[in-house]
């Protein structure tokens, strides 16, 4: 077996991706995969995307409720650099990133919470609902 493939199998058997989320077809090059789980104040987090492995990957990890995809322009080109702070329904922030993107998946418990994006000086902010049925999804978007 490829070292991709086996790589893929272990994560599989450690519930970090959905076999029914793998195309056989794709391989994934893990050498250009550089994804670390992250926890701050008790939230765990990943982020990066960058190259199509790591995007790729990322996309098919699980366990995570809320999925943010950070963009611009009118092809809405991956984004990466962008300071983010997701803050609970009373403003207190939960979590705090500098320097992050184009993908962040964050675990959170359910409820209401805002996220607040800064990138170059130009700030984006969204409400987001969080629940245990499926991920929420938000783009956030620069021009």
């Amino acid at each position: 077996m490829k070292f991709a493939q086996s790589l893929l199998v272990l994560m599989l058997l450690a519930g970090t991706l959905s076999a029914a989320e793998y195309p056989p077809d794709a391989p994934i090059d893990p050498s250009a995969v550089h994804l670390q789980p992250m926890e701050q104040n008790g939230i765990a987090y990943v982020q990066g995307g960058i190259g199509e492995d790591e995007s790729r990957t990322l996309q098919q990890t699980s366990g995570y409720n809320l999925h943010i995809t950070l963009s611009s322009g009118v092809d809405n080109k991956y984004l990466s650099g962008v300071d983010l702070t997701v803050q609970s329904a009373n403003g207190n922030p939960v979590l705090t990133l500098q320097d992050v993107g184009p993908l962040v998946y964050v675990k959170l418990p359910a409820g209401h919470y805002q996220v607040l994006a800064s990138f170059e000086g130009e700030q984006s902010k969204q409400a987001v609902t969080v629940n245990s049925q499926a991920p929420a999804t938000l783009n956030l978007h620069w021009r």
